[in-house]
């Protein structure tokens, strides 16, 4: 397979529609607490995803984006066992162990790192960061930060090599 030589090769390569409409930035970061919410529930009740994402979609009629949403969340359960994979490496203790706010923060941004290429590492790690703040225990966010950081080395490792 020919490596992509333009820009326009690249985006398609990555599977980013080039005159696919700009998100904004509110609705993308809607999405991914959204995310964290749901899967949280997931990992608490074991409530069908297909069920959970009907339930937000009715209770959060704000601009969010959805298919972003959809494809994360769905994502994340369908590629759990690959994530758990990613994650493990990564953590000082067994995943089970992990707060259930903790996990779902890790599974997005792992996700993100494995499958969103388009979405750059830094904002990830500062995503899933500030989620933490927000939802998480009261210094769980460096824990967040500290494994992401470490997994980014992996799963990004040509675009976290240009880190200065």
């Amino acid at each position: 397979m020919n490596e992509p030589t333009s820009s326009a090769e690249f985006t398609k390569a990555l599977g980013v529609k080039p005159n696919a409409p700009r998100i904004p930035v509110a609705q993308r970061r809607k999405a991914r607490r959204l995310i964290v919410q749901a899967l949280y529930q997931r990992l608490l009740s074991d409530t069908s995803p297909r069920e959970i994402e009907e339930q937000f979609r009715e209770e959060h009629t704000g601009k969010v984006d959805w298919e972003y949403f959809s494809e994360i969340f769905v994502g994340i359960i369908e590629q759990r066992a690959e994530l758990d994979a990613h994650i493990a490496p990564f953590l000082d203790r067994e995943a089970s162990a992990l707060d259930p706010i903790e996990q779902a923060v890790l599974y997005l941004g792992c996700y993100e790192f494995a499958n969103r290429i388009d979405v750059p590492y830094r904002v990830v790690i500062n995503e899933c960061v500030d989620l933490a703040k927000v939802f998480g225990a009261t210094d769980g966010h460096k824990y967040i930060n500290g494994v992401l950081d470490k997994m980014a080395l992996t799963l990004r490792p040509l675009e976290t090599q240009r880190r200065g």
